[in-house]
């Protein structure tokens, strides 16, 4: 049995779906916080049971006669993140899972200022150390975050920010999509695979973009760190800084051909 945590969120959710396209449903179980959330799985014939990383009892008997757990990172940043994938990776060493899948982040490091990577370099050394078969997902930086970072170019054709530097910016929905191919197929993948588009782009590049999206020019401004921060909430835009110092560091730069291998097509692309 393949199963998989967060199955009701928008990542492995769709990793579910797509899943349940390559195996029986019976060989398919969801751990989920709310199982009423999970009626449409279980009326398919989907294995649900309650289960959260706060929870170690209940996340293990959830993952009862799992052959491979897919463990969901944790989204909340005020949260102990790794203390709460440790749970899960002990739950599923408990609960006899061959294979400890991990949705992970690309280029995941301690000295990343990007403060996600250091949760998830931890996160992985606790795989490695689990006794257990493991592949992290090194997920490239999901696209439709970039929406976040733009402004207000379709207003003012201005897209101003920080310097920045190239990411290989990547959809989600591919990879969900392709952790499903690797939870379904034979091709065994141990410890980090990145899983990225094709191309790394800047800032510069996606205002040409825009531009031609938009049959206007679009300017791309770049704005002192601190002027920037200024314009928003402290938190968020601390948040959202940490991730162009992380850019122009060259922390999302990577680019692999795994995750078109793996969707037998080339990946989809930025789209505004």
């Amino acid at each position: 049995m393949i199963v998989i945590t967060g199955a009701t969120g928008a990542l492995n959710g769709a990793t579910v779906e797509h899943l349940l396209k390559r195996v029986p449903a019976e060989e398919i179980g969801v751990s989920v916080r709310d199982v009423a959330k999970a009626r449409h799985l279980a009326d398919r014939g989907v294995r649900v049971r309650q289960g959260s990383y706060e929870d170690p009892e209940a996340l293990r008997k959830s993952f009862e006669g799992a052959e491979k757990v897919l463990l969901v990172s944790s989204n909340d940043p005020r949260a102990d993140g790794v203390g709460l994938h440790r749970a899960g990776v002990e739950a599923a060493v408990a609960a006899g899972a061959q294979r400890i899948l991990y949705t992970s982040h690309q280029n995941s490091r301690m000295d990343t200022p990007f403060p996600p990577g250091p949760e998830h370099a931890a996160t992985e050394r606790i795989l490695a150390g689990s006794g257990v078969a493991w592949t992290a997902l090194r997920n490239g930086f999901y696209a439709h975050s970039i929406g976040w970072l733009l402004g207000n170019w379709r207003e003012d054709g201005v897209i101003a920010a920080p310097e920045d530097g190239p990411v290989s910016w990547t959809d989600r929905a591919d990879v969900a999509e392709a952790a499903a191919v690797i939870l379904a197929g034979d091709r065994e993948f141990d410890g980090p695979v990145v899983l990225t588009a094709r191309q790394a782009v800047t800032f510069d590049d996606v205002a040409e973009l825009a531009s031609r999206v938009s049959g206007r020019a679009v300017r791309r401004v770049v704005v002192a760190d601190e002027e920037w921060v200024a314009g928003e909430p402290e938190e968020v835009a601390r948040m959202k800084l940490s991730m162009f110092e992380a850019s122009r560091q060259g922390h999302f730069a990577e680019t692999s051909p795994v995750l078109a291998e793996l969707l037998g097509r080339e990946p989809h692309g930025i789209t505004l």
